[in-house]
């Protein structure tokens, strides 16, 4: 799946992350603008996992190698001439690395995924990446959660079983590369919230858009099949460009409005996947899946706006507490 709107955002607006508190003080023309920025990025990331689709004569793996050479052409393009060999500095190379084989096999199992389910349906499994984070903040690091935000991962994970409804065959692709993408998904986010303290985001983006670049033209030979039709070659580039364009709206949108205000919009993407899945493979969910849909979709964007709200909250009583005591 193209990847999913959430780790692009984190990969774009690490350094929005450091500044949580800007967002208040944005004008609300800036956070309307930046919001129309973020709703165009979904809808390019939905277009790119509709053609990922599209295009399914295509071994995966070359699938994989046109989006990341072409994402590491972009980022050295952009960022190379402006900061040189600055860069590639870093003193957590491995880090970066391992960055990077989690996005790259993301991506792997995402473009599996889109072969045996609907793309509105793989979609909201992999929106699910906020919510499991929560959950793993939650009970591995001690963050303490309110009884509402409880309640709305409960009603994300319910959808997240009425979309997968898993059977007797709890082996079949169709159910095990979606949950795949899920949790390699859920461990890049946790790389990339430690490297975000570490590194600043270009050079989080250079080396995770290099790694999985090597790694693809490793394997690529193995899985190289002719392209012959005019065709498969256009979409294949409306694959990277959906991609870059994608990538580069994220960019703009979080630099013109905060996380708490735009983190619920990525969930829209669930709504353009499932509308694209209808107009393109005429396929038209379920009424337990289409509920299910529902359930992830409204649920996660609540419970994202209740965590950066609880945290605002938190943040503000710390100053206030803080300013108290110099008085």
């Amino acid at each position: 799946m193209g990847g999913g709107a959430y780790r692009r955002a984190r990969m774009s607006t690490s350094h929005a992350l450091r500044a949580p508190a800007a967002a208040a003080r944005r004008p609300a023309d800036a956070r309307l603008v930046g919001a129309l920025f973020v709703l165009a990025a979904v809808a390019c990331f939905a277009g790119l996992d509709t053609t990922s689709k599209a295009i399914g004569a295509v071994p995966v793996m070359m699938l994989v190698w046109f989006r990341y050479v072409t994402q590491a052409g972009v980022t050295a393009l952009t960022l190379l001439p402006g900061r040189g060999r600055a860069l590639l500095r870093t003193r957590h190379p491995g880090l970066h690395v391992l960055r990077g084989v989690l996005i790259m096999s993301t991506s792997v199992c995402s473009f599996v995924s889109l072969r045996y389910i609907p793309v509105g349906e793989a979609t909201a499994i992999l929106m699910l990446t906020p919510v499991l984070m929560m959950l793993i903040a939650s009970l591995a690091f001690g963050e303490h959660m309110s009884a509402a935000r409880w309640a709305l991962m409960g009603v994300t994970f319910a959808g997240a079983l009425l979309v997968v409804q898993p059977g007797a065959d709890l082996l079949s692709p169709a159910l095990l590369m979606p949950l795949a993408t899920l949790a390699l998904n859920t461990g890049f986010h946790l790389v990339t919230s430690r490297l975000a303290k570490l590194d600043d985001v270009g050079t989080m983006q250079f080396w995770t858009g290099c790694t999985g670049a090597v790694l693809a033209s490793l394997a690529l030979p193995f899985f190289w099949a002719p392209l012959g039709a005019w065709s498969t070659w256009t979409l294949l580039g409306l694959v990277c460009l959906l991609s870059t364009a994608g990538h580069w709206m994220l960019a703009v949108g979080y630099a013109r409005a905060g996380v708490a205000t735009l983190t619920p919009l990525l969930f829209a993407q669930i709504a353009f996947s499932t509308l694209l899945g209808w107009l393109v493979f005429a396929h038209v969910p379920g009424g337990w899946a289409l509920l299910g849909l529902c359930a992830i979709a409204l649920g996660g964007a609540a419970c994202t706006w209740l965590s950066a709200r609880e945290r605002a909250q938190t943040r503000d009583a710390a100053a206030l507490e803080n300013a108290s005591m110099e008085h």
